[in-house]
């Protein structure tokens, strides 16, 4: 029996933990040839190639900070020298910053925030899409947060980041609407993550559905059938 995703080669940040480290499992479950996993922290990424191991699949692991701009060129270049293409792409990875008013942020976090949430996006885009282009039927996923729409007071720059993020994935989506690409955001909705629990520190964690959860939405938009396009998808 084959899966989903067989044969394909997928990229994937914020994968030491949480929603990335779940999305790579189950991407290794469908059959995915290949796994880059990027992230910080080595001893996350470690571990989640174990797991990926033991699903049947195999991995390259990155530690990489997605906020330099050469580090990120060099993630293109690597892959295109080892692959020549890059089937799906899932950033994943994300800074919550301070919660406080406007008024009061921090000038450097500010910053921090932005770069870490929506400028090494961009850089992504620049660095891989070249990369995505030569696949059949590339495909490449943004999580996004529900902090992005709305009135969303003290949630100051990750509010303000993912919005920036939904307006510059939708203006990649148009630019690539008559190609073989497919673009969308994901929004997870309240999930059993870290990050999570820095934002709601009285919630229950018991009470949100787990990262293992909304996997299997990863798995729809990364998948070669996805017809899917320019959409801001909330996992159920």
């Amino acid at each position: 029996m084959t899966g989903r995703l067989d044969g394909r080669i997928a990229l994937i940040t914020g994968a030491s933990r949480g929603i990335g480290a779940a999305v790579a499992e189950a991407f290794a479950r469908e059959g995915a040839a290949h796994l880059i996993l990027v992230a910080r922290t080595v001893g996350g990424l470690e571990e989640t190639d174990d797991r990926i191991r033991a699903a049947g699949g195999t991995a390259t692991l990155v530690p990489l900070d997605l906020t330099d701009g050469n580090a990120v060129n060099q993630l293109g270049a690597s892959i295109h020298e080892r692959w020549g293409k890059l089937d799906i792409l899932v950033a994943n990875h994300g800074q919550l910053g301070a919660l406080t008013p406007i008024n009061h942020y921090d000038p450097k976090m500010w910053d921090a925030v932005m770069a870490a949430n929506l400028s090494s996006c961009q850089r992504l885009i620049r660095s891989l899409d070249p990369l995505l282009r030569q696949s059949d039927a590339g495909r490449a996923i943004f999580v996004t947060s529900a902090a992005a729409v709305g009135e969303r007071p003290n949630w100051g720059a990750y509010a303000v980041s993912k919005a920036a993020l939904e307006a510059m994935v939708r203006c990649y989506a148009g630019e690539t609407r008559k190609t073989k690409l497919r673009i969308n955001l994901l929004n997870p909705g309240a999930t059993r993550t870290a990050m999570r629990a820095a934002a709601f520190p009285g919630e229950d964690p018991m009470t949100l559905k787990t990262p293992e959860d909304i996997a299997p939405v990863f798995v729809d938009l990364a998948e070669a059938a996805c017809t899917r396009h320019g959409e801001r998808v909330d996992a159920q």
